[in-house]
């Protein structure tokens, strides 16, 4: 099996091999993977992070040893802690990186930073801080950054800036954690699931205090919650309803 790491600031993840195929994530710098399939000039590929498959383009992608890719594993995440940070190449050219790259691998691709990030704290107060870097950013299907992102992407990274392993989707999110039984037991920084008229899971926020959430809907935006679900001020109704919440710390 084949290992690489994500050498560029940003990468499609495609459902198939084919550029018109639906963007189901995206891979940020410094992501590591296992190579599980080739197809010309294409690698299927599972993150190491959370285990999500998609297809990416050869020429993106920059092949490491097994030994690197377990190293990395081992060692506590450091991630970009800046809306965008840039990458020096050895040419001294740079480009920027988004924020949450993954900066434990600048050694493997021969990459440095200015200044490499000091570890953030992992609490609750923390992740709702790191979450409001992300507000008024546009909603994106299968996108990660702050320049595009959909709701389980948002939770997915910022709990990651934080170290902690969040799944891809909201309904794997949703098995994850501690259930509580009413939103008057939650805190600042737990995270709500809501679901459609068939009972599945298709929407998480990260909630704040005083019964507020920030999510994407539309865009990255705050907005009230109750035990019935997610109040849109603007259109004076429900745009979601609650299923369950749960405290991943």
């Amino acid at each position: 099996m084949k290992y690489g790491i994500c050498p560029l600031g940003l990468v499609p993840l495609r459902k198939e091999n084919d550029h018109k195929s639906e963007l189901v994530s995206q891979v940020l710098y410094g992501d590591c993977f296992k190579i599980i399939d080739e197809r010309k000039d294409w690698f299927k590929i599972r993150l190491q992070w959370d285990s999500y498959e998609g297809w990416i383009t050869q020429n993106q992608a920059h092949i490491i040893q097994k030994e690197a890719y377990t190293a990395i594993q081992k060692q506590p995440f450091l991630g970009s802690a800046h809306l965008i940070d840039f990458v020096h190449l050895p040419s001294k050219e740079i480009f920027p990186i988004p924020l949450g790259s993954d900066l434990r691998g600048l050694s493997l691709v021969d990459h440095t930073v200015d200044e490499l990030p000091q570890p953030v704290s992992i609490n609750k107060e923390a992740i709702v801080q790191t979450a409001y870097q992300y507000l008024h950013a546009p909603y994106l299907w299968g996108g990660k950054t702050p320049l595009g992102i959909d709701c389980s992407g948002l939770t997915q990274m910022v709990y990651k800036i934080h170290g902690i392993q969040l799944n891809r989707d909201a309904s794997q999110q949703a098995k994850q954690g501690t259930t509580l039984s009413f939103i008057d037991e939650s805190e600042p920084g737990d995270l709500a699931f809501f679901d459609n008229k068939e009972g599945d899971i298709i929407h998480v926020g990260i909630l704040l205090q005083n019964h507020f959430i920030l999510h994407a809907h539309g865009k990255v935006r705050i907005d009230r919650i109750d035990q019935t679900g997610i109040f849109n001020a603007e259109k004076q109704t429900h745009s979601h309803k609650l299923r369950l919440i749960k405290s991943l710390l």
